[in-house]
């Protein structure tokens, strides 16, 4: 056996790129009343997109207290916060 062939035959197949989301912790809270696994650490803007709801008009409460627009990028949730999300829907 050549060397090249001995070489090839120990190589291990090629590592699958890193992603980072396979093995995600995630933390309950309430959402409108209901039990839901969110990832750990996620602000109200990821949860807003996690749920579809991003570029919609929408007013969230979080533990009893609004949550400005202006906020959603920095606040961050926690285990067990209850939030209620409203979702305006137009009509005529």
């Amino acid at each position: 056996m050549n060397h090249a062939a001995a070489g090839r035959a120990g190589r291990q197949p090629p590592l699958r790129p890193y992603q980072p989301n396979t093995f995600r912790r995630t933390m309950n809270i309430q959402l409108n009343g209901h039990p839901r696994d969110i990832p750990d650490g996620a602000t109200v803007t990821q949860l807003i997109e996690l749920l579809g709801y991003a570029g919609k008009r929408i007013a969230v409460e979080r533990n009893g207290e609004i949550v400005p627009k202006s906020q959603h990028g920095i606040t961050s949730l926690n285990v067990d916060d209850k939030l209620e999300i409203v979702v305006a829907v137009g009509g005529g």
